[in-house]
């Protein structure tokens, strides 16, 4: 049995003021532009790989919301986020699961913005970025490194991690199964 660890708060940003350079720059961009503030009633996460450390230079700001009504949503996105470069938002089945997503850019960070009906701790992005971070916790510096060289390879992250855990099967799912050994309920 695996000793549990227990993550940081992942559900506000204030993290990031205290971590590496781009997660420093990460925190700013998103209060230069207001974006979790606008995002608060969809009760906005940050996910993915900057919160946790092994993001490599195209990564984006990953946002993860609850939304009720994908058109509500989508409307809303576009209300909030048009005026920014490469904007777009679209609507399409992830896992089953009908998700709202828009893209846009700022001057420092492409942002994607996914909305499920499904609350934003519940959901896999947020459940994934929590067991990696146990994971990342538990094995070191060593194995946060080869996960960063496993995705300048061209990795995703779930599969980077599979590979260096020796992961059979999907790796989302081979993930959440390692969910009670390192997340606390």
């Amino acid at each position: 049995m695996k000793a549990k660890i227990l993550s940081e708060d992942f559900t506000t940003i204030e993290y990031l003021k205290h971590g590496n350079k781009k997660q420093i720059k990460a925190y700013f961009d998103l209060k230069k532009h207001n974006v979790l503030q606008l995002l608060m009633s969809y009760n906005p996460i940050l996910t993915g790989t900057i919160p946790i450390g092994i993001d490599i230079p195209n990564s984006d700001l990953d946002i993860i919301c609850e939304c009720k009504n994908h058109d509500t949503f989508s409307l809303f996105l576009k209300q909030q986020f048009s005026e920014y470069q490469d904007f777009k938002v679209y609507q399409t089945i992830q896992n089953t699961i009908p998700s709202t997503i828009a893209t846009f850019k700022t001057d420092q960070f492409l942002y994607e913005i996914f909305g499920q009906a499904i609350p934003s701790k519940q959901q896999n992005a947020y459940r994934h970025m929590l067991i990696e971070n146990g994971i990342l916790k538990q094995k070191g510096h060593q194995f946060k490194k080869d996960i960063v060289s496993l995705k300048l390879k061209g990795f995703k992250t779930e599969p980077a991690f599979a590979k260096l855990l020796g992961l059979k099967g999907n790796p989302y799912l081979a993930l959440l199964a390692l969910e009670g050994d390192y997340i606390k309920s």
